[in-house]
């Protein structure tokens, strides 16, 4: 559960969103009606909290977070957006996470090098050489749709700085768009924030944000607020109803369903998934998830794969060790349609979850099971089945040691953020803990970890570490491959080679994190 809160004017004149008409789309909405009928389903008590006072609108924002028993969902009401895109936000595992929208680069030509470009082309161009470490702060006064330009984004997708009319900030280069999500976990230090802010309310300027002001505050309070930008997906904040006309056609030519089904897809999956699954099992998920299917019903079309692969092993016949192998295949393809369906549909189940991971070790066992059968119904001796318990007990150790991993780093608190006094004229303090921070987090094994996480910005360096960790996709592949043209014996030394040295690497990376 989520609890939703609209930041915006309580209904008046046509200038506000109670007034402003989508014309553009079925029902003639008006914003605040649409932007209302998207957000009851998460939270039908939808606080609204008007910000004509932002010293009023803060405290009562404090006093939702100070309740607040879940995640927090902070929206301005005159805003039009896409449903796929507060999906996403709000199903972020981040802390705290930002809508943001770059500030364009100016860039720097030839010309205006040479000094022939107006002025303020060529101080932007002058200003954007000079390092960032060593740039002054400011007060932004650049302006992106609308909003001031006067925060500080990083590559790593952090927001690092954020300034307000009076606080300077260093190198601004983003404005903050408005949808925040803050986990539950940080609602007491926002209302502890908003608090403090509304008791300064006179150092900010009539060009100040109310969502960059919250932001501000939580980053100077240590807590590490995560952005991300609307890629293909549609948000604009609305005040005349010409920009409401503008938005409402540039929305409705926009393809919400591709990016709510490229959405379906897991961005984290492996090598031979990615390239060789999802590429058309997104389709099949569609396909399934119009016509009524269940997430549930998708899985037990998986396991009767499955269960058919083992059988077709099991004869030990050339056809059908080749009609085995195609079979697990597809079974691996329908075990990826499964969580697609879920995630297109969005119809999540704790059931659900449950079958997905317990078939599918069913599934790989049985096939081991399948394939020992197969070889000695072959005329082969039964010593093939020391190989096929060497594979199952090292799949079941990894599975083991997945679980107690991913267990014990749920309840490691997040490494705490530098924090500095929201009466501080400039971020240069902040900047210069985050620089002392960031060396502190280069030495020793966190160095090496570090050195090692950059190297995956390298294509071949992050596709070799996906597949080397023998994930549950190139398991599949060489299961479905080498039964196919050779015979159970490689198979089971295939899995127990790479799967060795993928427990070696896996394990060795776990002890390192486990050490800082």
């Amino acid at each position: 559960m989520t609890r939703v809160v609209l930041l915006g004017a309580s209904p008046g004149p046509d200038i506000s969103p109670t007034g402003l008409r989508l014309a553009a789309l079925p029902g003639n909405p008006t914003v605040s009606e649409r932007l209302r009928s998207q957000l009851t389903s998460m939270d039908p008590r939808l606080a609204a909290i008007p910000t004509d006072n932002v010293a009023t609108a803060l405290r009562a924002l404090a006093d939702v977070a100070e309740q607040a028993t879940e995640s927090l969902f902070i929206i301005p009401e005159n805003s039009v957006v896409h449903d796929e895109l507060i999906y996403q936000i709000t199903k972020t595992k981040r802390g705290a996470l930002a809508l943001v929208a770059k500030e364009p680069r100016v860039e720097v030509t030839e010309d205006s090098e040479l000094g022939t470009e107006d002025n303020t082309a060529d101080d932007s161009a002058t200003e954007e050489r000079i390092p960032v470490d060593e740039a002054d702060p400011e007060i932004g006064m650049n302006r992106v749709e609308g909003l001031p330009v006067r925060a500080r984004i990083s590559k790593s997708g952090r927001v690092i700085s954020v300034g307000t009319a009076t606080h300077a900030v260093t190198r601004p280069n983003a404005v903050l768009l408005g949808p925040l999500h803050i986990s539950a976990r940080n609602a007491p230090t926002l209302a502890q924030t908003c608090r403090e802010l509304a008791a300064m309310t006179d150092r900010f300027g009539d060009d100040d944000d109310l969502l960059q002001l919250i932001v501000f505050g939580l980053v100077r309070s240590g807590v590490s607020v995560g952005i991300r930008g609307r890629r293909d997906l549609f948000y604009r904040r609305v005040t005349t109803q010409e920009e409401v006309n503008e938005a409402g056609s540039e929305m409705a030519g926009m393809n919400e369903d591709r990016s709510r089904l490229n959405n379906a897809v897991k961005g984290a999956d492996g090598f031979f998934t990615t390239y060789f699954v999802s590429t058309y099992s997104r389709y099949i998920a569609r396909w399934a998830a119009r016509r009524g299917l269940t997430p549930n019903q998708v899985t037990l079309i998986s396991i009767l794969l499955g269960v058919a692969a083992a059988a077709c092993f099991a004869t030990g016949d050339r056809p059908w060790m080749v009609a085995g192998g195609v079979l697990i295949y597809f079974a691996f393809v329908f075990d990826c349609v499964d969580g697609q369906v879920a995630r297109y549909a969005r119809k999540f189940g704790v059931l659900g979850a449950w079958l997905d991971a317990t078939f599918d070790r069913f599934k790989e066992y049985v096939v081991f099971a399948g394939l020992a059968v197969g070889w000695i119904a072959s005329g082969n001796g039964d010593e093939i089945w020391i190989l096929a318990l060497a594979a199952l007990g090292l799949q079941s150790v990894r599975h083991l040691l997945d679980f107690s991993f991913g267990a014990a780093n749920r309840r490691k608190p997040p490494s705490p953020l530098p924090t500095i006094s929201l009466d501080a004229p400039d971020d240069r303090e902040l900047r210069q803990k985050l620089t002392t921070r960031k060396e502190q987090r280069s030495q020793g094994v966190r160095g090496v970890l570090k050195m090692w996480t950059k190297a995956g910005k390298y294509r071949a360096v992050h596709w070799a570490r996906k597949m080397i960790v023998f994930p549950i996709g190139e398991r599949f592949a060489a299961i479905a491959i080498t039964a196919a043209l050779f015979d159970a014996r490689i198979t089971f030394i295939t899995l127990v080679i790479w799967g060795s040295v993928a427990a070696a690497y896996t394990l060795t990376g776990r002890l390192m994190r486990s050490l800082v």
